[in-house]
């Protein structure tokens, strides 16, 4: 099947993110979402993006042109169904993804492929409440989208090779590279970039190290271009944290538990750069640890 049309449900990063690649590799998209401001700030973030993008010799300015012209937005979720590919982009709650695709399912045509950008949930589960398990996969983007090269294809039990093949297509299209994964809670990167992020955040919770130590350690120390403190902040720390509890409850292994102080952060509404403060305070010109 020749994608043509693609669906983005959520216009918050990932979402708007997602859009942008696809319309600048000449795919119609139409993003969803239940809140107008959120459809304005995306379109907004997409046109900064490509003028980055321009700034940087990646593109023309007839390009941004030409990929904004293919971004459509609506607040009704049943507008998508007629795509040929729709991809959830939801906060990361399966019940708000099922939620999705129990709506749109009415609305879709027989050949439409539904897929998740969900970073930890069961494919083989989301796929199970639609009326189309063979059609349906685990789309991956990294954040953030246009930047990262990356993209896990997560093949549930029932998908079948046609659906896979479709989206192997679809990613060497974007330009991207696909990484096979097998569906088993967060997949790649996540089961090993999480634990990362969770025995950092133990390191600062047991007086090891500062936000600022640690952080500088695995810069300096390990050559990553991002501390893992500050890169939990970009990520969001509820993100985080609800992918440390699918692998937790998912594997049963004590490893895998939630450091109590990430709790403690996303229960006191510290989630990151999104909130203006996280292990880090956003508010000032220049972010000041918070530990």
């Amino acid at each position: 099947m020749e994608i043509r049309t693609v669906g983005v449900v959520g216009a918050g990063q990932m979402g708007s993110g997602i859009a942008h690649v696809f319309a600048l590799a000449g795919f119609d998209v139409t993003i969803h979402d239940i809140s107008l401001d959120a459809l304005a700030r995306a379109r907004e973030m997409i046109g900064c993006n490509l003028d980055r993008q321009i700034a940087r010799g990646k593109i023309a300015e007839a390009d941004k042109d030409a990929a904004m012209a293919r971004i459509a937005t609506t607040t009704t979720l049943s507008e998508l169904g007629p795509s040929d590919l729709i991809i959830e982009a939801a906060t990361e709650r399966e019940t708000v993804k099922i939620a999705i695709f129990e709506d749109l399912q009415p609305h879709l045509r027989p050949e439409t492929i539904l897929t998740s950008n969900t970073s930890s949930i069961s494919i083989t589960r989301l796929a199970s409440r639609t009326d189309r398990p063979e059609r349906f996969m685990g789309l991956h983007f990294m954040n953030p989208v246009p930047v990262m090269q990356l993209v896990e294809l997560i093949r549930g039990i029932a998908t079948d090779e046609a659906t896979y093949t479709t989206l192997l297509a679809v990613v060497e299209r974007l330009g991207k590279t696909a990484a096979p994964a097998e569906d088993f809670p967060a997949f790649i990167v996540n089961r090993i970039l999480m634990p990362m992020i969770n025995e950092a955040v133990y390191t600062l919770y047991e007086g090891v190290g500062s936000v600022q130590s640690i952080d500088q350690s695995m810069k300096l120390g390990a050559n990553h271009p991002m501390g893992p403190l500050e890169l939990a902040d970009f990520i969001g720390l509820d993100t985080c944290l609800a992918i440390m509890n699918v692998l937790h409850d998912g594997l049963a292994d004590t490893k895998y538990r939630p450091c109590p102080l990430l709790t403690k952060y996303v229960e006191a509404g510290w989630l990151g750069r999104k909130t203006q403060r996280g292990f880090y305070d956003y508010r000032g010109e220049i972010p000041v640890p918070t530990r």
